[in-house]
């Protein structure tokens, strides 16, 4: 049993945390805590958790947190964790942060699409990309895991095998990708109000998105060089959830040879318990994912070109379940632990 805390529980982010973490068994959740919340109780916050914990959100308090904590989560916006990542692993605590703080590399582009310097460069180096399917072995070992965002978990997970295996063109990748509007998180934002939003349908940050490095920098990793891709965000009027549409070329050297591609991703993602590959023909919905930790694909082979349909709940595989999927394989718990 390990103890857990939280800080930023009050978010759409932090409740799914809260949600996941009084339900698993092997770890309790002894500390929730908020910079506005304070003083008040977790289940008058969040409703739907009365009767289910008698926690108090309090202030953030870094020595308090430590004395009853093993491992933190950071729900936190974009920004406020490099505040305290530092301390809390001088503190010896490990952490798993859900912002972007940890996740770049490239501090000039954290820099342009966080308009913020970062306060904690030494501990970026240290940190592990926490996406299980490429680094669980990185992860098992890992004192600060930098959470993925969801659109780049859903990116990366559509074109992993074909940029790793050789098989697409570096050079062509597109990715079309709708999110629900939590993806934004619970901010008082015009253009997120119920009235701008629905019946609504649109394109933002067209090549802009502070996800775009991010997704760069993974497939380049993959691919053993720098790429950049084409990535354009939309807005959808529901909760939840995210569909990807990821359009990519054959390297030449792939062209003309005959492959299946199904059974290459179902190789691929043999070992994964939350990447479901689709038969030929069947292409994912968000229905079939929301609420879940899954991540589905479904791939269509049009000859020189590949398209693949991807999708996760951006709350869960994209935020949440995944920090808690990397807890499990860091505490050695079975993975699928409080996910199913």
């Amino acid at each position: 049993m390990i103890n857990v805390g939280i800080i930023g529980a009050t978010g759409y982010v932090g409740e799914e945390l809260v949600g996941i973490l009084l339900k698993h068994p092997d770890a309790r959740l002894t500390n929730i805590s908020s910079r506005t919340s304070s003083g008040e109780l977790f289940s008058k916050i969040a409703p739907q958790f009365e009767g289910k914990t008698m926690l108090t959100c309090e202030k953030p308090d870094i020595n308090k947190i430590c004395s009853k904590s093993d491992l933190v989560f950071l729900a936190l916006p974009h920004t406020a964790s490099m505040d305290f990542v530092p301390q809390l692993l001088k503190h010896g605590k490990r952490v798993i942060d859900l912002s972007a703080d940890y996740r770049l590399n490239d501090q000039k582009a954290y820099e342009k699409f966080y308009t913020r310097k970062h306060k904690d460069k030494l501990n970026i180096k240290n940190s592990v990309y926490g996406l299980p399917e490429i680094y669980r072995a990185k992860i098992k070992t890992a004192k600060l895991v930098a959470n993925p965002g969801c659109y780049p978990t859903v990116s990366i997970l559509a074109c992993a095998p074909l940029v790793a295996l050789g098989i697409a063109d570096s050079g062509s990748i597109i990715i079309d990708a709708k999110s629900g509007v939590t993806g934004a998180g619970k901010k008082l934002v015009e253009g997120l109000l119920f009235s701008e939003v629905n019946q609504d349908f649109k394109a933002y940050k067209v090549n802009m998105h502070q996800h775009g490095p991010e997704i760069n920098q993974e497939i380049s990793k993959l691919l053993g060089k720098k790429v950049a891709v084409t990535f354009v965000p939309h807005l959808l009027p529901l909760n939840r959830g995210i569909l990807a549409t990821v359009y990519i070329k054959k390297a030449q050297s792939a062209k003309g040879r005959t492959q299946d591609l199904i059974s290459l991703y179902k190789k691929f993602y043999k070992n994964e318990p939350f990447v479901r590959i689709r038969k030929a023909g069947d292409f994912p919905r968000l229905k079939d994912v929301v609420h879940t930790n899954f991540c589905d694909i479904g791939i269509e082979d049009c000859g020189d070109n590949i398209i693949i349909i991807a999708v996760i709940d951006n709350l869960l595989k994209g935020a949440a379940g995944q920090a808690v999927q990397n807890m499990n394989i860091m505490y050695k718990f079975p993975e699928k632990t409080a996910l199913l």
